[in-house]
């Protein structure tokens, strides 16, 4: 019984989970009475099988399932994540946020071009105004009721939204000389502070740079919340938890605080409907706590968003940068899902789903292919693509020459010779090898983004190698400056920088078992030929020629060597620089 696999988590999350999932225990059995609960040792359990997962790094889970982590905003730890398996792939975004805020940065992904999006739709048809005019509102209102004597309740969540109006308060307070009391419902959001602080690289550029002087996540002017400080007299700001005033702290305060009209509610979130906190938006005046009680709602309520979800601006900048084929909308509103649906289709032109909560939802995904473009054959398309528009730029009398526009889509015409779920499929240029046989093919669209060997897709139809591909050898020749790496290893003028490169590179593949060198020949005291690793590897020093008489080496693998050779290709990187 349970789930025995992997569960993959970033840094940050997995740091913070245990915390959140005992509280959450607690809650259950201790305030609401739950039986048959999971205990802590199912939690200390659970948390044994979790693989971290960094942002940006590739993780094979298996031969064909591969994920990678974008940044998300949102709070601490919250990621994206790209799924692919064979040639489908998936991006799920769960809570994100495109805006940076005082202490994470925004959302951003690859142009990953996945089959499906999945992203949610909390603020789906909403445009919200300025950060700062929004922070400049919330601090006046504050501000203006702590000096006529109120009381400020502010419920929000223990991450995220906490630290982001804790940073907001302390620095106002501080700036204006302010001695009126602040406090925070201590408790989970003082035992994630001290993870912010943990993980200050998961914060943005500002936190960062302020690190150096002083954590901003020690607060100077908010103390820890004590219960015997609710009925104290005189003006107070309560940042207490949950956010939606269901249960808990914030229920509690805002059941003594709401009858005094001087005091005041800020409510900087999203409230579920049938939650205190979304009756007393509604403007109810008599509020509901339990079946056997209810409070009189005199208190000033506002609402000031500081949501960390995206909102309609932001989620359509996501679809924008990752470039979906399909896109799947969850965690919002039917309406506004419907609405939201129609302007994604209307704008990117891509089929839109909006799914009931169960509902089993069929994709059908196209046949492109990923695959590894050379250097060579981008370089000739990329020669050529400049060619054709200078061409095309001349004017035909004296007007004047139109502006040039950047390079985005870059028709290729190469060689595809299809992965086998361990090497990747590669798109090469016709010269790179000897086989008459095979066929060559037409890739029209595709990206470019001035990097070799970039992941590019391809419409193309399906070819199968030869039976003769285990003889289909790649090659490169890899020139280097030779002045630059002789005095980097220190050697004289008489030696042969190249022989000596690769007697280092030698050295170095002897180191690990899966790269020593299987057969060298002439290699004596600083002079070395060839060196081979595994059945086809050969690492050798060309003579120079007229057209090249910097010194250089030659590197050549067999196709079913491909992921040996890339292991080579790094080393000799690292030797050459």
């Amino acid at each position: 019984r349970g789930y025995h696999g992997p569960i993959y988590m970033t840094p940050p999350t997995k740091a913070i989970c245990p915390i959140l999932l005992e509280d959450f225990r607690k809650v259950a059995i201790e305030r609401k009475g739950e039986t048959g609960f999971f205990t802590s040792q199912h939690i200390k359990d659970c948390m044994k099988k979790v693989v971290p997962l960094h942002l940006h790094e590739t993780v094979w889970v298996d031969d064909e399932l591969e994920l990678r982590a974008y940044y998300a905003g949102h709070v601490l730890g919250a990621a994206m994540v790209y799924a692919r398996c064979g040639n489908e792939s998936v991006v799920y975004t769960g809570d994100y946020n495109m805006t940076p805020d005082r202490h994470l940065g925004a959302a951003w992904i690859d142009k990953v071009r996945p089959d499906v999006l999945i992203t949610e739709t909390t603020y789906g048809t909403t445009i919200r105004d300025s950060k700062r005019s929004r922070e400049r509102d919330f601090l006046e209102k504050v501000h203006r009721c702590v000096l006529r004597g109120g009381k400020v309740l502010i419920p929000c969540f223990a991450l995220g939204r906490a630290q982001e109006l804790c940073i907001l308060i302390d620095s106002y307070w501080e700036r204006m000389g302010l001695t009126v009391p602040v406090y925070f419902s201590a408790g989970l959001t003082e035992k994630a502070n001290r993870y912010y602080k943990l993980f200050i690289n998961w914060t943005n550029q500002k936190v960062k740079e302020s690190f150096v002087n002083r954590n901003p996540f020690d607060f100077k002017y908010i103390k820890p919340w004590s219960r015997d400080y609710v009925d104290l007299p005189g003006p107070m700001v309560v940042f207490a938890t949950p956010g939606m005033l269901h249960i808990g702290m914030s229920l509690e305060v805002f059941r003594k605080w709401a009858p005094d009209e001087r005091n005041m509610l800020i409510m900087p979130g999203y409230c579920v409907a049938g939650t205190v906190g979304a009756k007393v938006l509604s403007g109810m005046k008599v509020v509901e706590i339990d079946q056997y009680s209810q409070v009189q709602v005199n208190i000033d309520v506002q609402n000031l968003s500081f949501s960390a979800h995206a909102d309609a601006k932001g989620i359509m900048e996501l679809i924008r940068q990752a470039s979906p084929r399909n896109v799947v909308l969850v965690h919002g509103e039917k309406s506004r899902m419907s609405y939201l649906k129609s302007k994604i289709m209307g704008e990117f032109g891509c089929p839109c789903y909006d799914p009931a909560n169960g509902e089993l939802l069929e994709i059908e995904t196209g046949q492109d292919v990923r695959a590894l473009m050379s250097d060579q054959l981008f370089q000739a398309a990329w020669a050529k693509e400049q060619e054709r528009r200078q061409k095309s730029a001349v004017p035909s009398d004296d007007s004047v020459v139109p502006a040039t526009t950047p390079i985005t889509q870059l028709p290729v015409r190469g060689v595809l010779l299809l992965g086998d779920g361990k090497r990747p499929a590669r798109l090469l240029d016709p010269s790179e090898f000897d086989l008459d046989d095979i066929p060559v093919v037409s890739a029209s669209g595709i990206e470019a983004d001035g990097r070799s060997d970039s992941i590019v897709a391809a419409d193309t139809e399906e070819l199968t190698p030869s039976s003769a591909s285990d003889q289909v050898v790649f090659s490169t020749r890899r020139i280097f400056d030779g002045a630059e790496l002789a005095e980097r290893m220190g050697l004289s003028s008489s030696v042969d920088v190249a022989a000596a490169a690769l007697l280092a590179i030698r050295e170095l593949l002897l180191i690990d078992p899966a790269t020593q060198p299987k057969d060298v020949d002439e290699i004596s005291g600083k002079r070395a030929s060839v060196v081979r690793v595994g059945r086809s590897i050969e690492l050798s020093v060309p003579a120079k020629t007229a057209e090249c008489e910097l010194p250089s080496l030659y590197v050549s693998w067999a196709w079913e060597e491909e992921e040996l050779a890339t292991q080579v290709l790094v080393i000799i990187n690292r030797v050459l620089g």
